[in-house]
């Protein structure tokens, strides 16, 4: 008596494998193909909104901002310069001309002892002319001092009222640049939000097991979960399926939710599949 035959199990035979295109498939998963197709309105939306964050960030009003806003520091920077110079210059002009007081008004009084004739001592006589002599030498030195920092101040002064008026153009030119920006944005912001509005009601009629594969997928490849097939390309990698691949899609049932071979997005066949 030969052998007992032991009963099929799976993985033994032709009953276990797998039909032709199973790898194409989203396991358990189908969709009618107007949903499928949804699928593509909201993948559109979502591509736009993120066109729409991507423009929201890379405005060139923001790197206009920065340059100028830059711009405004270092002319802060050079105008508190040149007022501590004005300030400064000031201060020192004031001490000048006190000291230049102070030797006219002590050679004012030496003068008024040797015109009123109480020195009589010819040594005294001749070391008071000597100091007034002297005191008008000191004077005509400080007072030249003066002079160079009157000049050194004014210098300063134009300089500051310059920067000062670079600074306030700058800061014009960042108010309008700041109000070019906002407006964007607002435009942006308002397109964005019709756009949101209508992707929430588009989902709505988006079978949830699909959208919920849709959503991982997106996530998963760079915010492109959906891909329509035309003329025999996938629109998510743009690489056109082979032969084989292509009778396999043919071979799926019109609700079966296919993906894309080579980068696993759903593939929504339409009239322009090339199928």
């Amino acid at each position: 008596m030969g052998p007992a035959h032991r009963g099929i199990s799976p993985g033994d035979g032709p009953l276990d494998r797998p039909t032709p295109f199973a790898h194409l498939r989203s396991p358990e998963l189908n969709a009618a193909p107007a949903d499928q197709l949804r699928l593509l309105d909201v993948q559109a939306l979502d591509l736009r909104l993120t066109q729409l964050a991507h423009r929201r960030d890379n405005l060139p009003e923001h790197a206009e901002i920065r340059t100028v806003e830059s711009q405004i520091v270092q002319q802060r920077d050079l105008l508190v310069a040149a007022q501590t110079e004005e300030g400064d210059t000031a201060r020192e002009q004031t001490k000048a001309e006190q000291d230049v007081d102070q030797v006219r008004q002590r050679s004012t009084r030496d003068q008024q002892r040797l015109d009123s004739g109480q020195v009589t001592n010819p040594r005294d006589l001749e070391s008071l002319q000597s100091e007034i002599a002297s005191l008008a030498k000191r004077q005509d030195d400080l007072e030249t001092v003066v002079l160079e920092i009157m000049e050194r101040h004014e210098s300063a002064q134009a300089r500051a009222k310059e920067l000062a008026a670079a600074l306030e153009g700058l800061q014009n030119v960042a108010a309008e640049v700041v109000t070019r920006r906002d407006a964007a944005l607002a435009e942006i912001d308002a397109e964005a939000a019709a756009v949101r509005s209508d992707r929430s009601v588009t989902v709505e009629s988006v079978p949830a097991d699909l959208l919920k594969l849709y959503e991982k997928l997106r996530e998963q490849q760079g915010g492109v979960g959906a891909a329509r097939l035309y003329q025999r390309r996938c629109e998510g990698c743009r690489l056109e399926l082979n032969i084989t691949e292509l009778n396999e899609v043919r071979a799926a049932a019109p609700d079966t939710v296919v993906r894309c071979e080579n980068c696993r997005r759903i593939l929504v066949r339409t009239p322009d599949s090339g199928l």
